[in-house]
């Protein structure tokens, strides 16, 4: 394999594999020794630019051998996307945690904070990720918006958002309704949002849609360019509350964030 990656990419990959960077397809090491037959399939780590490191913690609510909740912070992608990698809450946490097999069971923006579950062992995952397709968790947001509500509220809205590939902001189309969000008013500014669907950026649209943009946010209604380490000011929406029933032990559970928006 060292000759083979050597004549293919060249000193860089032979590197690579002499550093013990590139293993088999069952996970071994590949070595200077190491022979393959013909088909075989090797992995590597790609070389990263360096990313911009988020200076926040990631403090954990719960942990147990099947599940970790965290209350993650503003401004860090939940896993490896563009030029977050590196500074993601998944690969930080395995790395914190050492549990190489971590993987979300859901996903926050990584402009929105708060309560983010995790599976520790990739036999549970699927137990956990099928309550999500079955809308069968009960999330609850809060926020900080300004404007004049559209609308009166509390209500629902149910509409098609669509966020098509390579555009920042999601959409507003016509056609058959694929996200639901309950807004209610908390006095003042702030908002509960009881969210029924999880499209991208949906609670941000949803609020931008009714005249109610939630503070801080670069997005909606309108694009704003910030600098990647600028974190000063971050968009006034938190995950609140996750609740539950773990689909293992049958027990009732509620995590609910220590950050307020």
């Amino acid at each position: 394999m060292l000759v083979e990656l050597a004549d293919r990419f060249g000193e860089a990959a032979a590197a690579k594999v002499l550093g013990g960077e590139v293993r088999a397809a069952d996970g071994s090491v590949v070595t200077a020794g190491t022979v393959l037959p013909p088909n075989s399939h090797v992995y590597l780590y790609r070389d990263l630019p360096a990313e911009v490191e988020v200076p926040f913690d990631i403090p954990i609510l719960y942990r147990d051998n099947d599940i970790v909740v965290v209350d993650k912070p503003h401004f860090l992608a939940t896993m490896p996307r563009g030029r977050h990698v590196v500074q993601t809450a998944v690969v930080r946490l395995r790395r914190e945690l050492e549990l190489p097999e971590l993987s979300p069971v859901h996903r926050l923006d990584r402009l929105t904070a708060g309560v983010l579950l995790f599976t520790t062992r990739r036999e549970v995952r699927g137990a956990y990720q099928t309550m999500f397709t079955r809308a069968a968790v009960h999330k609850t947001y809060l926020a900080v918006a300004q404007g004049n509500p559209g609308v009166e509220l509390p209500t629902v809205i149910r509409n098609r958002i669509v966020k098509h590939r390579g555009v920042l902001q999601a959409g507003i189309e016509a056609g058959e309704p694929n996200a639901e969000t309950l807004v209610e008013a908390l006095g003042g500014d702030r908002y509960r949002l009881t969210p029924k669907t999880g499209r991208t950026h949906q609670l941000r649209v949803h609020l931008a849609s009714i005249g109610l943009p939630i503070v801080g946010d670069p997005l909606y209604p309108t694009i704003e360019e910030v600098a990647p380490d600028d974190f000063s000011t971050p968009l006034r929406l938190v995950a609140h509350a996750l609740e539950f029933d773990d689909p293992l032990t049958g027990l009732r559970r509620r995590f609910v964030s220590a950050r307020t928006p």
